[in-house]
């Protein structure tokens, strides 16, 4: 089913839906019942766990899949499009290129105006959700990062993906704009938090507004698929721990690969742990990128990018306090993540490395 195809409007999860994303991605079958019930905790997406009622022989179909739809009010679909847009078009171009572990895709369907939007993915259950309130384990944090490798190696520096318009990298004149974006989102995220930041968090974050174009700019010579949000809720791990998979793939764009990680341990680890496991965790992945093949980039260069990467934290933290829904939990993991970024940029020095 291409992107224009049409879609009756009705219920996202109804049996009939499901029946005609499966058959539309080339699965002969169909649904006589659906039995949905809520799973995740997105923002911009609502996530059902469905069980499906099929007659006769389901293939490969499994009993469960969860479907993924647009929500909220018109107005603020057509804010999220963007992200609707290219979370469907990861799935359908570049899911099947990368190694990371992510839901396979059963089928999927956008509108022509993408403000709305079905994703049918495999049910990763028993897996568990991370917690970006409570952190990881080092363990974790490991098996994280050689998973985070797979999204990256296997498409270090590989032109199609600008070429073919899969990804999008950050034009020059948003990130000229980007500072002055930030700097008013800036004075009503520490407004809303109140007495809750000390003045070394504020000067943090006035001092990234100031150079964030720059510095996304910066060492465009690597490049590859960046997730974006790469965080613990984003984040589903087996029981067993031998197993870590990736949701949540609306924020993903071209840029510097180590972005991801240093994000994902800034905002996820404890500083003390943080300290304790980091050459761990970078050495793991770099070794995945060897693996993969990427070639002519040492474990030096890397470290010294994931320390330049350290201002992503900041970047995602104002830019999604600003779009979230205001909620209790909402305030406290991004309070917490708040003071783990700026205890990493105490210890890296992303400034310095401009």
């Amino acid at each position: 089913m291409g992107e224009q195809d049409a879609v009756p409007a009705d219920t996202p999860v109804s049996a009939a839906r499901v029946t005609e994303l499966l058959r539309a991605a080339g699965h002969d079958v169909v649904v006589d019942a659906v039995h949905a019930e809520p799973v995740g905790t997105g923002q911009m997406g609502a996530g059902y766990r469905l069980t499906l009622d099929v007659p006769g022989d389901r293939g490969a179909l499994p009993d469960t899949i969860v479907a993924k739809v647009a929500v909220g009010s018109p107005e603020k679909r057509v804010i999220a499009a963007g992200a609707y847009r290219t979370e469907v078009r990861f799935y359908r171009r570049v899911a099947s290129t990368v190694a990371i572990r992510t839901p396979a895709c059963w089928g999927s369907w956008i509108s022509d105006d993408a403000t709305d939007f079905v994703l049918l993915l495999e049910d990763l259950a028993p897996r568990v959700q991370g917690d970006q309130l409570a952190g990881c384990t080092a363990d974790q944090a490991v098996a994280a990062a050689v998973n985070l490798a797979g999204l990256h190696g296997p498409r270090w520096n590989d032109p199609d993906l600008r070429e073919s318009g899969d990804l999008e990298a950050v034009a020059a004149d948003s990130a000229s704009a980007l500072g002055e974006v930030l700097a008013p989102m800036n004075e009503l995220f520490f407004a809303h938090f109140g007495d809750r930041f000390g003045a070394q968090h504020r000067a943090v974050f006035d001092r990234t507004a100031e150079v964030a174009g720059d510095w996304l700019l910066g060492r465009s010579e690597r490049s590859g698929p960046v997730h974006g949000d790469y965080r613990l809720d984003n984040l589903l791990f087996a029981p067993d721990g031998s197993d870590v998979a990736a949701v949540d793939w609306q924020t993903v764009s071209l840029g510097l690969p180590a972005r991801d990680l240093a994000f994902f341990c800034s905002t996820g680890l404890e500083p003390g742990l943080r300290r304790d496991c980091e050459d761990a965790v970078l050495r793991a992945y770099h070794r995945a990128l060897v693996d993969f093949g990427v070639d002519g980039y040492d474990f030096d260069e890397c470290a010294d990018d994931y320390a330049y990467s350290m201002l992503q934290g900041v970047l995602i933290i104002v830019l999604g306090w600003a779009v979230a829904e205001k909620t209790e939990r909402g305030d406290a993991m991004f309070a917490t993540m708040t003071d783990r970024v700026c205890a990493a940029i105490a210890d890296h020095d992303p400034f310095a490395r401009l």
